[in-house]
């Protein structure tokens, strides 16, 4: 049985590192890594961190508009797809390159898996949002990691059949957690004191391609700067956004801002584990913290991890109304277990996946 694995962006590389070892030991596993992320820092870390062996072709997609990285995913990957004539395709999650992905896949008439499927903001303006509903509405299996994804998915009668299964995150996040500890001295390089800090990370177009938005959070930034160190991965589109708009003087000015490139799994995760509190707009890192009990402000107007906001795991912060005072006084709720499922769901996935292909009930 051959799987091709579609990935090209920082959060599908975590997603095949948390599935790799359950399709390894069943299937043929070709892996297609579009390039839609291209810097070291944002790709070939991931491979080196985690373990995975490097893709077995790279389409060096790189940036551009989202029509063009999605067209060109499409053109390439289908190239690929032709050439290996896998028995199913995978995507995983919501950017660029698993839309391309399972549209190429579906047009060249091969079935499609949706790793992460169901999960909805119900903010079109998310490119995200579209991303994840077209793949939806093309794949032959979803694979949902909770129950609201599920409800979702019944309720807009996609034409594939939907599994919950939990998030592969949860396998990932726990087998590496303790590892970091040996391998990432990230704290003693940037001067950092354990729970002594403010992680923050933007990368959400909908925040740092709107100017008056991107302002509003880096002033945050500097204000929560002058009553706590923060730290700052800058995401590449982040840090050329603040650069073109001239805005670096809103965050450079403070000695309590620790800016840094962004970083791989393996310091990212020390730096999220011994943090105080997380600020983020990324779908991975808040669930991620509270996987690791962070207490975690979500600077968006909506989040498609709705349990993390209605069981008070989380603080949805919409940025056009942002108060520091409010943030930093919040206080998660008694810790619920289980709302992102066990460490099961990639053996859950990949055993789905080989009764589907091998036309088992």
């Amino acid at each position: 049985m051959k799987v091709l694995s579609v990935v090209g962006a920082r959060p599908n590389y975590v997603k095949l590192a948390a599935i790799y070892d359950a399709f390894s030991k069943l299937f043929d596993h070709i892996v297609v890594d579009t390039g839609q992320h291209y810097d070291y820092e944002m790709n070939k870390i991931f491979y080196e961190q985690l373990g995975i062996p490097e893709p077995h072709y790279f389409l060096d997609v790189g940036s551009g508009s989202h029509g063009y990285q999605v067209g060109e995913i499409i053109k390439r990957a289908e190239e690929v797809v032709i050439r290996e004539k896998p028995n199913i395709v995978v995507v995983y999650g919501d950017t660029n390159s698993a839309l391309g992905g399972a549209l190429a896949a579906v047009k060249a008439g091969f079935r499609v898996v949706h790793v992460e499927a169901g999960l909805r903001s119900f903010d079109m303006s998310m490119p995200e949002e579209v991303n994840r509903r077209v793949i939806d509405h093309v794949s032959s299996l979803l694979f949902t990691p909770t129950k609201t994804g599920l409800f979702n998915l019944r309720n807009e009668h996609v034409p594939g059949v939907a599994y919950l299964v939990g998030d592969v995150h949860v396998y990932i996040l726990r087998k590496w957690v303790s590892i970091v500890e040996e391998k990432s001295n990230v704290l003693g390089r940037l001067g950092l004191r354990s729970h002594e800090y403010i992680l923050v990370t933007l990368h959400r177009a909908e925040n740092v391609n709107n100017s008056n938005r991107l302002t509003r959070l880096l002033e945050l930034i500097g204000r929560i700067s002058q009553y706590h160190k923060v730290v700052f991965p800058i995401h590449p589109r982040t840090k050329k956004n603040i650069s073109q708009l001239k805005l670096d003087h809103l965050i450079s000015k403070s000695d309590n801002i620790v800016m840094t490139q962004p970083l791989g799994y393996v310091d990212f995760l020390k730096i999220l584990n011994h943090s105080g509190m997380v600020l983020t707009d990324s779908g991975g890192v808040q669930r991620e913290a509270y996987l690791l009990r962070k207490p975690v402000v979500v600077l968006r107007k909506n989040t498609e991890w709705v349990e993390l906001i209605e069981y008070n795991q989380a603080l949805l912060c919409d940025p056009d109304d942002l108060n520091e005072v409010k943030i930093l006084r919040w206080k998660p709720g008694n810790y619920v277990e289980g709302l992102l499922g066990d460490e099961l769901a990639p053996w859950r996935i990949a055993e789905t996946i080989r009764l589907f292909i091998s036309g088992s009930p």
